[in-house]
């Protein structure tokens, strides 16, 4: 039998984490279409919340931790490990998904990892695109500009990010980091000669939002880009 863990840290997410579940769990249903013994296990990460995010994470078949740490790093591993020692699985061969609470996932995320996995590979680096909806129409074209489909540049996301069990475990799991997490994982990953695949396949959409919940996040990338795009010509130019 072959198990999913599907990892979501949240913080005070009421807004987004509805449609966030909905898409995770579709996604679950349509694994379990192709495969009806798979074990999926969604496990939400209930972090320092202080809004409605508990009670409306409770109103779907997903299973809720709860702590107060505020450290994204700390959330997933949380999650990842609540959710494998739920599984009486062979680390071989089970898959850990990772999302997050802002993001919406296409029907065919999960597949698409395990299909991956079946041809040998053992972390997957989805690409992510912002919700258009967030960002001024020159922010839009620039980001479509230079994301060409076919040619994923491999930037890590947590928002889309695979790891087979066994290598998870081999590398010690997520480290407790405020920062950088999914790329420490993924470093420690190829340490160990794990077969790393960047994919823009099935990309996920996050909330294009320049406030997040980390300091040093997409939200804060994205801040950025749009201070360059659609900043007025400097001062100087029209001395």
């Amino acid at each position: 039998m072959r198990a999913v863990v599907v990892a979501i840290p949240a913080h005070d997410e009421e807004a987004l984490i509805g449609r966030c579940l909905a898409t995770v769990t579709r996604a679950v249903a349509h694994a379990r279409e192709r495969e009806p013994d798979l074990d999926a296990r969604i496990v939400v990460v209930l972090d320092a919340c202080t809004d409605t995010t508990a009670m409306q994470v409770r109103r779907w078949p997903v299973e809720a931790v709860e702590i107060s740490s505020r450290v994204v790093g700390t959330a997933r591993r949380v999650g990842v490990a609540h959710g494998l020692a739920a599984l009486d699985a062979d680390p071989e061969r089970t898959w850990i998904a990772m999302t997050d609470a802002d993001s919406t996932v296409p029907r065919e995320w999960l597949t698409h990892q395990l299909d991956l996995m079946d041809a040998g590979i053992d972390v997957v680096l989805g690409t992510v695109r912002p919700d258009f909806a967030d960002l001024s129409d020159r922010h839009a074209a620039y980001w479509r500009a230079t994301h060409p489909r076919g040619r994923p540049a491999g930037n890590v996301h947590g928002a889309n990010l695979g790891i087979r069990a066994r290598t998870y475990l081999e590398v010690g799991g997520i480290r407790d980091l405020a920062l950088h997490e999914d790329v420490a994982l993924v470093d420690a990953a190829r340490a160990t000669g794990a077969r790393v695949r960047a994919s823009d396949e099935h990309e996920v959409e996050t909330s294009g939002r320049f406030a997040g919940r980390t300091p040093a996040g997409y939200a804060a990338f994205l801040r950025r880009v749009h201070a360059w795009i659609d900043a007025p010509p400097l001062a100087a130019e029209g001395a």
